[in-house]
Formats: C-alpha cells, structure tokens, sequence
C-alpha cells in the first residue's frame, strides 16, 4: 500500500514537472506560426450590415444602372430580370399566406432591405464572391428592389435610403435587435 501511494505520488509530481517545463518551453520557444491580426485586417472581414443601416458603405446606385450588371453578372444564374433560373427568384412569388410551400422571393419573403445589400456583397456573384464594388452592390440592390416594385425607377439607393424602404414582409419575422430598427 505504501509503495503503491508513492508511486501515485512520483507520477502526479512529474506529470506537474512535465505541464511546468512545457509551459516554460513554450513561453520560451514558441513556432512563432501566424501573426498578429491587427484592426485593419479585422475590419476588411466585418461587413456585417444591421437592418437600421450601421455598417453601409459609402457609395450608390440606382436601377438603371443595376440592370446593367445584372445582366453581365447576375442573369445567367438568377433569369432575365430576376425572374429565376439555375437560381432561386429574386423577383415576383406568390404571398406567404398561399402555404408553406410558396416560392420565398425578395418581395415576399426579405423583412429588411440592408439584408439584400449585405447577403449580395457576401455571397455574389457565384462562384466569386466579394468582387462586387459597393456602387454595383447598391445598383443591384436598387435594381431589385424596382424590379419588386418596393421603390421606383428613378430611386437612389445609399447608406443613407436603402435603411428607409419598408419591406412587405418586413412585421413577418421578430427581429433579432428591435432596438435598431428604424
């Protein structure tokens, strides 16, 4: 029994022996692998776009000008105007209220306009993402938007307006931060 409580007691003294030099060693001698991320390299990764507009880029676009990259862009996989294709619709769908299974599009389904500008400058276009400049981002977001008869042809879309437009579905979800609701 006695030799047996010594050799418990040699084996906790050097596993704290082993856990100590490893820690020295460590601290001491590091792989020294990766580096330092600094503010700037974080924020080029935080894009986050909250509903009441915090974290819009500056830039611009309206309609006409979102058409235009559309149809180099977006219409191969998304359908002339959005209509649908290889893609999900952006445009048209029946209300939610006709089932569960009614096609889910911008107009009926999105509650908050900053989504559309925050999901395209995340995930668009397919397969390269985060190409798009925020003035072709703001353009498409106009584009659909006009193209769902949410804002009209002659209609800016900005920081500062996109916040503004008021989503049909927008009452259909409850909201994560109501507080930055506009």
């Amino acid at each position: 029994m006695c030799m047996r409580k010594r050799g418990v007691h040699a084996s906790v003294v050097l596993a704290s022996l082993f856990v100590f030099m490893f820690r020295f060693v460590s601290a001491q001698e590091s792989p020294h692998l990766g580096k330092t991320i600094s503010e700037s390299d974080v924020a080029a990764w935080d894009i986050s776009i909250l509903p009441d507009g915090t974290g819009l880029p500056p830039g611009s676009g309206t309609p006409q000008q979102g058409a235009t990259v559309f149809a180099s862009k977006c219409a191969v996989c998304h359908g002339e105007n959005g209509k649908g294709a290889s893609a999900a619709a952006l445009v048209g769908g029946q209300p939610l209220t006709s089932g569960i299974e009614a096609a889910k599009t911008v107009a009926n389904f999105w509650p908050y306009a900053t989504t559309i500008f925050d999901f395209t400058r995340r995930a668009m276009p397919w397969p390269r993402p985060r190409t798009l400049t925020n003035d072709e981002v703001y353009a498409l977001t106009a584009f659909i938007l006009a193209q769902n008869k949410i804002i009209g042809a002659g209609d800016v879309m900005n920081a500062q307006t996109l916040p503004k437009v008021r989503m049909p579905n927008r009452d259909g979800f409850i909201p994560r931060f109501p507080e930055r609701i506009p």
